[in-house]
């Protein structure tokens, strides 16, 4: 008699390539909050650019490579909430915010809970929202917002406490990033782009010079690019709503156009009913001329046998 077997379950192991520019990129949030907290500010902001560059990566080799999985899609959200949630509130309450009280931290407070509702918002509308299209400010360009202001900020020397404008600046700025995060404005995703597609030279151009700006001045540059993607949400979704208007006031005109010109060919039809019943009707007994007979003269008969 054997003895029944008993297969070990097959455990299930995780891709190490791309989990591994994940943990680069939540490795440069949590060195961003550790900077903040020490004052280098410029250093945290560098760093959340860098989480960015990283957090772009690990996706893309994802499926360059063929190793996307749940538990990659699961642990890059919980990098993008330290990188892109928690990092720029610390940074920008650090900052600048401090100093304005209980207005400080509530702003901040308001940027991290924006950008956990966004993510959590993607995570459940993966699948029913057009893929050419965020619905929302990504998180990492809202992080972008606040660690180019900063930085933009400390590289012209310029700090809030000789400064007490840009308080206000880095407020709204934050305020502004958390809720465009939890908006239904569209924002492009670039993912329409087609890397095996051939471009126009122009385009070629184009990011030879985005490179050289990048290299020649890197604060302004990415702060005046992702200002830029940020307001160019709003501008489509303005065009967006001028289309519709002219779309519903031309289907309206029309409409107008249509109803008023069944109204003028009801009332010409009616008139020429009129017109051809009043032609068609004769006169009327006691009017069968226009000089009728009067009562006294005799019929004709009468007066061609009266004697003359």
């Amino acid at each position: 008699m054997s003895l029944p077997s008993f297969s070990r379950p097959r455990r299930r192991g995780i891709y190490i390539l791309p989990n591994l520019f994940t943990t680069a990129a939540l490795f440069c949030g949590f060195f961003a909050i550790v900077q903040a907290m020490n004052h280098n500010f410029e250093v945290a902001a560098i760093a959340i650019f860098v989480a960015m560059v990283f957090d772009g990566l690990d996706g893309r080799i994802a499926r360059l490579t063929g190793t996307q999985s749940e538990f990659g899609a699961q642990y890059d959200s919980l990098s993008d909430m330290v990188c892109f949630g928690a990092a720029p509130a610390l940074v920008a309450y650090e900052w600048a915010l401090m100093d304005l009280g209980k207005a400080g931290w509530i702003v901040s407070f308001i940027y991290c809970a924006g950008a956990a509702l966004r993510l959590a918002r993607f995570n459940t509308n993966i699948d029913a929202v057009d893929k050419r299209f965020f619905q929302g400010l990504p998180s990492p360009a809202a992080a972008a917002l606040i660690a180019g202001t900063v930085w933009l900020s400390i590289d012209n020397h310029f700090t809030p406490d000789e400064t007490p404008w840009l308080r206000g600046v880095a407020c709204l700025v934050t305020f502004f990033a958390g809720i465009s995060m939890v908006s239904n404005v569209p924002f492009w995703s670039g993912k329409s782009i087609n890397l095996r597609k051939s471009v126009p030279f122009i385009v070629v151009i184009a990011l030879v010079l985005a490179f050289a700006l990048g290299s020649f001045y890197p604060p302004g540059t990415f702060f005046g690019l992702f200002v830029a993607y940020a307001l160019s949400g709003y501008l489509y979704a303005i065009w967006q709503w001028q289309r519709r208007r002219a779309k519903e006031r031309a289907e309206r005109d029309l409409a107008e156009s249509a109803e008023s010109f069944v109204t003028e060919t009801d009332e010409h039809s009616a008139e020429t009913v009129t017109a051809n019943d009043t032609e068609d009707a004769g006169p009327e007994d006691g009017e069968a001329g226009e000089n009728p007979p009067d009562d006294d003269t005799p019929p004709w008969d009468e007066q061609v046998r009266a004697p003359h």
